[in-house]
């Protein structure tokens, strides 16, 4: 089956040096050498670093995807290796050289001048290396990159060697920006950030690797708001105990200053509070200490030209200003992980994020993710580990590796609201423990534990996917209750397809009147009734078709919006309308303070 090549309209325009902007915008140093552009690349069955680099690949693209040059798939069995050759500025290095990726899929190792500097193994995580020792005038960087997708029990989202329906095509290799930054030897190595909204203050945790106190400096604007001196753990307070709340109505950012005697680091953060709460009869999700209707869009984050990689920094905000500008105020980023500028641009825009862990594991039983669910045998224990692909301890020893790693990296995202550490059974195990573990690594956020079936009872939210049938209220007294998956209703624009032969989807539509009739009478019918009734969050499937799959608001390629703009907001007008009634009658809430105002986000 061929298919066709479609190019976004920034694909159309990406240059010999894609992706120079600054990678990192929570943790910002001056110094900044980008290593993106036209790398030499080999394809071979042996391990060992060729000869002969045959061809050209454009960095960051993968080269299973068009913008690489490339377009070609790389084998289970095969090695990919990248060669680079560069010249670093004179005066860009201090005392040390840091070489950062944003990520490689799956597994890989680095060499400078021949010196092996780094193994690393997990395709979705950022890794950082030292490599001031190995470092010449002239430089020659080699990458090795071996990646299984489901032949081994890697971590690889939704990528199929035989790709299909809601399957995808698998990409590997370098994905996001490598660049490296020289700092001075004694340097901050990292902050974590612990907004405390109750208590008007925030927590600022570096990591260095010397044993002076930091000076943390939070600004508004150019007006300093708070300072505080101190080695590991400082807290500082907002005077008088005041601050502009984030929410995405008014997504209002903090500077945060971190200066120590060498070093200095600018970083942001914003001040809310996500948590479940019993509000009136049901327990619902909370922002800022009020009930706040989760309204949000799955976000697979593929691209018909740059597969994993949005073609420019200007993509990825186009794909979350539709959405808002659409009336959505949530994205489930749904098993991948994105740059770290992605979710800048939901901090500064005003989006909230639930973010999932990729999936792994060996191949999956069909008859526990995908046929006992639609029977209604949706809480199959998962202590089995081979029934969901888990039977190896190799496979959850790195799930948890890579797992408490994504939360670490992510945990300064203002925008990120949940994690999701499994979907639909797909290498899930022991769900309840890995929901504690998100606790003790972050207990700031919610959790669904268990997204869409095999439900252990574990998380802050119960958590449904119904798809082919009406929404029904389950009877949970504990937890918030989610539609965390519904629609996927489609409609195929065949000059904005990459698949002209097959068509996958949840239900169709023959043509746009209906498609649009069709999602309208959904949301009537299985989230507005349902949200005086206890229902905290809907999550429609999807933002954009990928690959066969045509159920996207937009096509593959972002240039046609299927739905029409008029009728998708009305739909979440009425929405993020909603009225708590019990809650107005008893006087809980004035109407006015929790009532999210859709014309303030336009």
């Amino acid at each position: 089956m061929s298919l066709r090549n479609l190019l976004t309209n920034w694909g159309k325009n990406v240059d010999a040096k894609p992706w120079q902007e600054y990678p990192r915008p929570q943790f910002v140093r001056k110094s900044y050498f980008n290593l993106n552009g036209w790398w030499d690349f080999a394809i071979t069955v042996k391990d060992m670093i060729p000869e002969d680099f045959h061809g050209k690949i454009l960095v960051p693209f993968s080269p299973e995807c068009v913008l690489s040059g490339v377009n070609r798939v790389l084998q289970p069995k095969e090695f990919l290796f990248y060669r680079r050759r560069f010249t670093l500025p004179k005066t860009f290095v201090k005392d040390l050289v840091l070489l950062n990726f944003g990520a490689v899929d799956n597994i890989c190792d680095v060499y400078l001048n021949n010196v092996h500097v780094c193994h690393h193994e997990g395709g979705y995580n950022s890794f950082s290396v030292d490599v001031t020792k190995a470092l010449k005038e002239e430089n020659d960087i080699i990458v090795k990159v071996r990646d299984f997708t489901d032949a081994g029990y890697q971590t690889r989202g939704k990528q199929s060697s035989k790709r299909g329906g809601m399957w995808y095509m698998p990409q590997s290799g370098i994905w996001q920006t490598v660049w490296m930054e020289s700092v001075p030897a004694q340097y901050i190595q990292s902050v974590k950030i612990t907004p405390d909204f109750d208590r008007a203050q925030v927590t600022v945790e570096t990591t260095c690797n010397f044993d002076e106190p930091i000076t943390a400096i939070i600004t508004d604007g150019d007006v300093e708001i708070a300072k505080n001196d101190g080695k590991g753990a400082v807290t500082l307070h907002f005077p008088d105990g005041k601050f502009v709340p984030w929410s995405p109505q008014n997504p209002h950012l903090y500077g945060l200053k971190l200066i120590s005697r060498r070093d200095r680091v600018e970083s942001y953060f914003g001040m809310r509070k996500f948590s479940v709460e019993v509000a009136g009869k049901y327990p619902r999700l909370m922002l800022n200490n009020k009930p706040y209707f989760h309204n949000g869009l799955l976000d697979q984050g593929y691209w018909s030209d740059g597969l994993y990689t949005a073609p420019s920094d200007e993509a990825l905000v186009y794909d979350i200003q539709t959405a808002k500008d659409l009336g959505f105020n949530m994205l489930r980023k749904h098993i991948k992980v994105e740059p770290a500028r992605w979710y800048y641009h939901c901090d500064r825009l005003g989006m909230l994020v639930w973010q999932d862990m990729p999936s792994g594991g060996t191949k999956y039983s069909k008859w526990i993710t995908a046929y006992a669910p639609f029977a209604d045998i949706d809480k199959i224990k998962d202590n089995n580990y081979s029934r969901f692909g888990r039977k190896k301890q190799e496979s959850r020893d790195l799930y948890v590796r890579e797992y408490s790693e994504m939360i670490r990296q992510l945990y300064n995202c203002v925008c990120i609201a949940m994690w999701v550490p499994f979907n639909e059974g797909w290498g899930q195990f022991d769900a309840n423990k890995i929901a504690a573990l998100t606790k003790q690594l972050d207990p700031t956020r919610t959790v669904d534990h268990a997204s869409g079936w095999h439900d252990q009872g574990g998380g802050d939210v119960k958590s449904l996917h119904v798809y082919y049938k009406k929404f029904r209220m389950p009877n949970d007294k504990k937890r918030a209750v989610c539609l965390t998956e519904f629609g996927g209703y489609s409609f195929k624009d065949e000059a904005h397809s990459i698949n002209l032969e097959s068509t996958y989807g949840y239900k169709q539509f023959e043509n746009l009147r209906d498609y649009n009739a069709g999602v309208t009478e959904l949301y009537e019918r299985d989230v507005i009734p349902w949200i005086n009734r206890g229902l905290s969050a809907a999550v429609y499937t999807q933002l954009s078709d990928v690959e066969d799959e045509v159920n996207g608001l937009l096509t593959y390629d972002r240039k046609v919006l299927k739905i029409n703009p008029d009728v998708m907001r009305d739909i979440n007008r009425r929405v993020n309308l909603y009225k708590l009634a019990e809650l107005l009658e008893q006087g809980k809430y004035k109407q006015q303070e929790h009532i999210p105002i859709y014309e303030e986000t336009t």
